[in-house]
């Protein structure tokens, strides 16, 4: 594949500060003579790979995680082919340093860190110049892709008033070849209830309280009118909001513009697609469908309820049963023991899976149906966690599980790993290598019976959100729908290692996300032409093919100087 040519009218100073379109000491000798680069440049002429061996080597020099966060970013707002390329060489070893979990960090200090600005800042005191400010950051740009955030519920350390999501626009970019030019974080300063940062003097947002209600509401509607008026094939990612706002304001506008949450907090789209492909792997395995199981989730709250209603609704359309049949397969289970129509205080979204007290006569006595009670009556085929309870499901739990069914389907899924239900190794012990693992964390292998090792899967929505969202965009799709997320499961289930071999894990390795997303990508695109929701005139046999030629990929291109040219 010849590298791509681009006519470009930056020169000098200009070209080398656009990270977009500087080279450093990779441009050519044609290149410097035609951008006036020879007096700015050293004599040699390095290739990419000489530039990255230099960069991975200046990136050891940083002793903790926190400093290699920050010589990335440093790089990233330098050289965008030299920063993807790197990453790309060290998925594996770079992706925690520049997103979970030593984001977290970053974001945490990032008054204290900041240096340059990036992406796009709308603020409610500037709210009568939203349209304004949109418009200079996007102007001559052709975005598809805007990663927003209040920045009030970032995993593990809360409200951060400014945090920015760049990181998530950078996933996309990596792993899903999304054009990095395309993309733009957007962070909505509606102030912030972290007292320390209200009293720090270096705090660069807006040093107020949280704004809330009807202001709150109508400052977030008219930042998504402006995408929808200006950008409407473009996908609109809601990042970190708080658990008040994040579910109520992807439900509004989920059915006007394509839009698309993977928090753990709230709608669990990506961690629920991921959790679904990880057990359409597991049942893979063992030959049966979805709605033959019987699920146990052992936590209740917003996550373990947004993984029930993703595998609910993909029964539904996958096995084409009644809903209320598909309800009658799930056990929910939070600190009180097993949800019943009885118990007082169910939360209304819960009461769709409340079973009947008849079904428990003989508990009640003693009230409360706890989880063991429930494993033994219901001999689950597949027990997922949700709760943060660690050690939670007991030796004696799993073991009662395993001798119910021949693969028991187990899946710990609480971060961070400390919080998990059960380590994998124990569970792989004590139901001598039956259990078909995953998890929430990364684990290390278990040993099987045979001695052989047995890889467990992680639950890790970087090895789908960023298809989902290519496939959405490429397609340029009106909505995210349901049955567009299921098939992006499909898609990532079918390349379950698990398949080939029963003892191998149930999901592709972290090092293969990039083709794994493209999987998913196409599956998505070729979703939303069937249900006639894509912005395209592609048939599905085309979409392939149109998708690899859209894929950005990191590489140099061949420079012309042209007045008229890219910016």
């Amino acid at each position: 594949m010849s590298n791509p040519k681009f006519r470009v009218a930056l020169r000098s100073e200009a070209i080398l500060t656009s990270p977009r379109f500087n080279k450093g000491t990779a441009f050519t000798k044609d290149e410097r003579d035609a951008f006036g680069l020879n007096g700015k440049l050293p004599y040699r002429i390095n290739s990419l790979d000489e530039q990255c061996q230099r960069a991975y080597d200046q990136l050891h020099s940083q002793t903790t995680d926190i400093g290699k966060n920050s010589f990335l970013q440093s790089m990233k707002e330098q050289n965008w082919v030299l920063y993807y390329t790197l990453l790309t060489r060290h998925l594996r070893e770079l992706v925690p340093i520049i997103y979970t979990p030593t984001e977290a960090e970053a974001i945490a200090n990032y008054s204290h860190l900041f240096r340059r600005s990036e992406g796009l800042f709308l603020t409610f005191p500037n709210r009568d110049s939203m349209e304004q400010d949109f418009l200079e950051a996007t102007k001559g740009r052709d975005i598809d892709l805007f990663v927003s955030s209040d920045a009030e519920a970032i995993l593990g350390i809360g409200d951060q008033g400014v945090g920015i999501s760049a990181a998530k626009s950078v996933i996309y970019s990596l792993i899903g070849g999304i054009d990095p030019s395309k993309a733009i974080a957007v962070t909505l300063d509606v102030g912030t209830n972290n007292e320390t940062l209200l009293n720090d003097p270096l705090y660069v947002g807006w040093p107020h309280e949280r704004i809330r209600g009807k202001e709150y509401d109508d400052f977030v509607d008219n930042f998504v009118q402006l995408v929808r008026k200006h950008f409407p094939h473009s996908l609109l990612h809601f990042e970190d909001y708080g658990v008040t706002n994040a579910q109520r304001i992807l439900e509004l506008y989920q059915d006007a513009h394509a839009v698309f949450n993977d928090d753990m907090l709230v709608f669990f789209q990506g961690t629920g697609a991921v959790t679904l492909a990880c057990l359409m792997a597991a049942i893979g395995v063992t030959k049966t469908k979805l709605s033959d199981q019987r699920i146990i989730i052992y936590g209740a709250g917003s996550a373990g309820l947004g993984i029930t209603k993703q595998l609910r609704d993909a029964m539904v359309t996958s096995d084409n049963i009644p809903v209320e049949e598909a309800n009658d397969k799930f056990w929910l289970i939070d600190k009180h023991g097993l949800i019943k129509e009885s118990l007082p205080n169910v939360r209304d979204d819960l009461k769709d899976f409340a079973r009947k007290d008849s079904e428990w006569d003989e508990f009640q006595s003693s009230g409360e149906v706890m989880l063991l009670d429930v494993v033994k009556k219901v001999k689950p085929t597949v027990l997922i966690g949700t709760s943060t309870h660690p050690g939670g499901f007991t030796k004696e739990i799993v073991e009662t599980m395993a001798s119910g069914c021949d693969r028991p389907i187990i899946f710990p899924l609480s971060n961070p790993s400390r919080l998990v239900e059960v380590d994998p190794k124990d569970a792989n012990d004590w139901t001598k290598g039956k259990a078909l693992l995953a998890t929430g964390s990364p684990f290390p292998p278990a040993k099987m019976p045979s001695g052989k090792d047995y890889i467990i899967a992680e639950c890790n929505n970087a090895l789908i959100y960023p298809g989902l969202g290519f496939g959405s965009m490429i397609s340029k799709s009106r909505k995210m729908s349901d049955k567009m997320i299921i098939e992006g499961a499909k898609a990532l289930a079918s390349l379950s290692p698990a398949l080939k071999d029963p003892d191998d894990a149930l999901l592709p390795d972290f090092g293969d996300a990039p083709s794994v997303n493209f999987e998913v990508a196409v599956a998505v695109a070729e979703q939303a032409i069937e249900e006639g929701s894509a912005g395209v005139d592609w048939k599905k046999e085309e979409v392939r093919a149109k998708a690899q030629e859209m894929i950005w990929r990191p590489v140099y291109g061949e420079y012309i100087y042209d007045v008229n040219g890219e910016r």
